[in-house]
């Protein structure tokens, strides 16, 4: 039995999460920037990256994860054939400027459009998607942080996608402690930098998509001070303006678990000539506004595995005949039924289809909550979404990366054997989707951010009015008597998200809210989910006049997420709310 791995992007989700579940259209009406912008035309653009997609990155994504990148002996690197001409033609249609600012030559679409096209794109290949993925925040970094002569040398052939843009952070001995960071950089008569240092696990650090490669270096000054508040952020092109090539080299590429034709690269600067983005000693400032742009891009990668994954299982289960089901349609008489019908898998495809289309409204929410900070006429509906927008984003990365490696597992279970071997496709797929779990900042970083910055940090202001917000959505679900079963799982979920996080507050041990983040974690993970649910199934009941079957079969995978995958916070907030656990010490090695 052969099947051969294929997506058909969820448009008609997409467009349901947007214009029915966000009522974006009202909030793109609301910000001068996008007032012209309407849900059809939101969708049209969405169909066009579909198509490009689905016709032009999924056919190279099997081929790219068997050839991989090649390091030349004079240090050049070669991605997988086909990789650089789909990069051509993805730059020739516009993609990189789709939400860039028009000052820059960008098209000035919202992010929550943008983020709609990266999920497709990830989805059919994750890999070749790593080189554009940095393009946004790069831009974001310069056009907040650098001077007016940085600008307008780079941002708009970053805009364009002429050139593309790396992040240099990571050294061998400063991995998530970037305090230790070494890289050297000194100031130079004319005003310029020169670079020393050796970074390594640097996406996209060196490739033959563009005649250059724009890192943003994280370093130290020679009068630096240590830890994070000595770092500086250095603009290091690999080609100067005059044309020579800049004292930096690509010492070797790593050999990968998964997205093989993503080049990760070991950089070494000797000397290269650079420019300082930022102030002096704030260069982890400025770097942030880089990482949080491409922390909720990666929660996208994870998103479009797990779509992926979801699609491909499901399909394999409808064709896939093995034993008699229980409940078989009437008139059956075939020896075996698909194993589509068995319950075990029914459980397993509705449990990823559930959490799949819940975590697309989350991260809808999100990124619209980016434009309303960076676009709303009103000061305080711009703070009121950045606050927002910062809560949701640790969540967001952390959660739907795990989904994308857990959800693509589970996936590869429906296949049985068969999932185990290249040829079906999802054993590519488990593999490329776990490193989104590690970099942009670990998951249990993440956690630590949420617990540490975005709870206690401001004692939960950010948290109550994302409870605010549940709860009124549970008293819209209460009016309509086919929701009461979301209205009332909605509010039990946020009780015990404000007694767990009042409990978390209450705690002044480190060590304890520490050893508690993960949990804090998945608690209002679940919240979400809860609220994704219940706004989903109110969407859907009106839309039903259009469409009964669709909206029934969302109605169906909403309920399932409420009876069978929500019980699951119960325990989260028990142990936050269960005194002080002990955390032992681990013994060495015996």
């Amino acid at each position: 039995m052969s099947m051969s791995w294929s997506y058909r992007a969820p448009l008609r989700d997409m467009r349901f999460v947007m214009g029915d579940v966000l009522e974006a259209g009202a909030a793109w009406a609301s910000c001068p920037a996008h007032a012209d912008l309407d849900l059809d035309t939101a969708s049209n653009v969405l169909e066009q990256a579909a198509r490009f997609a689905s016709e032009r990155l999924l056919p190279l994504n099997g081929p790219g994860d068997s050839a991989g990148c090649q390091l030349q002996a004079d240090g050049r690197v070669m991605t997988p054939p086909g990789f650089a001409a789909a990069y051509q033609a993805f730059v020739e249609a516009g993609w990189p400027a789709l939400a860039a600012e028009p000052q820059w030559g960008g098209q000035g679409l919202p992010l929550l459009v943008d983020g709609a096209m990266r999920e497709m794109l990830d989805a059919c290949n994750h890999a070749w998607t790593m080189y554009p993925d940095l393009l946004h925040g790069a831009v974001e970094t310069i056009a907040a942080h650098g001077s007016a002569e940085l600008q307008q040398r780079y941002l708009h052939k970053l805009v364009s996608g002429e050139w593309l843009a790396a992040m240099a952070l990571t050294e061998p001995q400063a991995g998530s402690d970037l305090g230790l960071v070494r890289t050297r950089a000194e100031r130079q008569a004319d005003g310029t930098l020169r670079v020393s240092g050796n970074k390594i696990f640097i996406s996209g650090g060196a490739h033959d998509l563009t005649p250059n490669v724009i890192h943003l270096v994280l370093c130290r000054l020679p009068d630096a001070q240590a830890g994070t508040r000595g770092l500086s952020l250095a603009l290091v092109p690999q080609v100067l303006a005059d044309g020579r090539r800049n004292a930096m080299h690509c010492e070797g590429i790593e050999k990968k678990m998964g997205i093989k034709g993503s080049a990760t690269c070991t950089m070494r600067y000797d000397g290269a000539t650079g420019w300082l983005v930022g102030e002096p000693g704030r260069g982890l400032a400025a770097m942030f506004v880089m990482m949080n742009s491409a922390r909720l891009h990666v929660a996208l990668q994870g998103l479009g595995h797990a779509e992926m994954a979801a699609q491909n299982a499901l399909r394999y289960a409808q064709e896939r005949h093995q034993l008699r089901a229980p409940r078989r349609p009437e008139g059956t008489t075939a020896a075996a039924d698909p194993i589509a019908l068995h319950p075990a898998m029914r459980h397993a495809l509705l449990r990823l289809q559930a959490q799949v289309e819940a975590g697309r409204v989350i991260a809808g929410r999100a990124a619209l909550a980016l434009d309303l900070a960076a676009h709303h006429p009103d000061v305080s509906t711009r703070t009121a979404a950045h606050a927002r927008a910062g809560l949701l984003t640790p969540l967001l990365k952390a959660q739907l990366t795990r989904l994308g490696f857990e959800g693509a597992s589970s996936a590869l279970q429906v296949f049985g054997g068969y999932g185990y071997v290249h040829d079906y496709g999802i054993e590519q797929s488990v593999r490329d989707a776990r490193i989104a779990m590690i970099y942009e900042g670990t998951n249990e970083i993440q956690a630590i951010d949420l617990a540490q910055r975005k709870l206690l940090g401001d004692r939960g202001a950010a948290f109550e009015a994302m409870l605010d917000e549940c709860r009124a959505e549970a008293q819209l679900c209460g009016r309509t008597p086919d929701l009461h079963a979301f209205a009332s799982a909605l509010a039990a979920q946020c009780d015990a998200a404000a007694t767990g996080v009042a409990a978390l507050l209450q705690r002044h041990d480190a060590e304890a809210v520490l050893s508690l983040a993960q949990d804090a974690m998945d608690g209002l993970w679940w919240l979400l989910n809860a609220w994704a649910f219940a706004v989903s199934a109110r969407a859907a009941q009106r839309v039903r006049s259009r469409d009964a079957v669709w909206a029934d079969a969302k109605l169906a995978r909403m309920r399932y997420g409420v009876e069978w995958l929500l019980p699951q916070a119960t325990l989260h907030w028990n142990r936050i709310l269960g005194g002080d656990l002990a955390l032992p010490l681990l013994e060495s090695a015996r």
